[in-house]
C-alpha cells in the first residue's frame, strides 16, 4: 500500500508492489495444494511435471524433455533417476547416437497416468476461476515469460 508522502521509487520498493513476489507466493500457494494429490501417486511436484510430458508424448530424449519443462541436464538427470528407481521410466542410450539418452515409460508408468486424471479437477476447483479465466491467466503468464525469457 502507497502513501501520499511515497516517491515512485518508495512505492517501487513495496513488496505489496512486486508483480514477482505476487507470482513467487501465488506458486507457493500452488505448491501447497498440489503437494496432497501427488503424495498420493508418489511424486513431487517436478517429477509429476516429468511424468505429463511424458504422458504427452512417450520415448523421449532428455534434451526434448529439459527443453518442454526449461530446465539444464544437470536438474533433470536426478529427477529422472528417483523416476526410474521408482519403476515410472527407463532411461536407455539411442541406438542412433550413443551420446543421446532417452526416456520412455514403463508399465506402471503409463498405469499411473490414470490415478493422475484427477489432479487437474482439483486444481481447477482450488483456483474457483472459470476455464477461459484460467485459460486467459495462463496465456498471460507464458506470454510474460516469453518476454522475460527473451530480454536476456
Amino acid at each position: 500500500m502507497t502513501r501520499p508522502t511515497d516517491t515512485f521509487e518508495d512505492a517501487a520498493l513495496k513488496l505489496s508492489n512486486q508483480l514477482c513476489f505476487a507470482v513467487y507466493s501465488t506458486a507457493l500457494a500452488f505448491n501447497s495444494v498440489y503437494k496432497p494429490l501427488l503424495d498420493k501417486l508418489g511424486l513431487t511436484y517436478p517429477q509429476y511435471l516429468v511424468m505429463l510430458v511424458l504422458w504427452e508424448g512417450d520415448d523421449l530424449p532428455v534434451k526434448d524433455i529439459g527443453q518442454q519443462l526449461h530446465l539444464d541436464s544437470g536438474t533433470l538427470t536426478p529427477l529422472l533417476k528417483r523416476l526410474e528407481s521408482a519403476g515410472l521410466l527407463a532411461r536407455r542410450r539411442s541406438a542412433v547416437d550413443e551420446r543421446q539418452v532417452r526416456i520412455t515409460l514403463t508399465a506402471a508408468g503409463r498405469r499411473l497416468r490414470e490415478k493422475a486424471k484427477t489432479v487437474p479437477l482439483h486444481i481447477m476447483q482450488a483456483c474457483a476461476r472459470s476455464t477461459p479465466a484460467m485459460l486467459e491467466l495462463k496465456d498471460d503468464l507464458l506470454a510474460l515469460r516469453d518476454q522475460l525469457n527473451a530480454t536476456d
